[in-house]
């Protein structure tokens, strides 16, 4: 396993935000996409996204039906 020692949660969440906004990828995408670029392991990733960017993760894995959808108001 190698990690930058630069990486934080804080840093890595605003570098996927960034990606998302600019190239218009998905936060999943976005998620790997950085993994590759900074030599970190997808499996070691979690440790790097905040609570908001999980949401977000959730929301589209639901949405492509790799998780199971929860009830919804709407």
């Amino acid at each position: 396993m190698s990690e930058s020692p630069f990486i934080t949660k804080k840093r890595f969440s605003a570098m996927t935000e960034e990606i998302v906004r600019t190239k218009k990828m998905s936060y999943i995408d976005a998620i790997v996409h950085l993994c590759e670029e900074n030599k970190i392991e997808i499996e070691d990733s979690k440790k790097y996204i905040n609570t908001i960017i999980k949401d977000k993760i959730e929301s589209e894995a639901m949405d492509l039906n790799f998780l199971e959808k929860k009830n919804t108001l709407f």
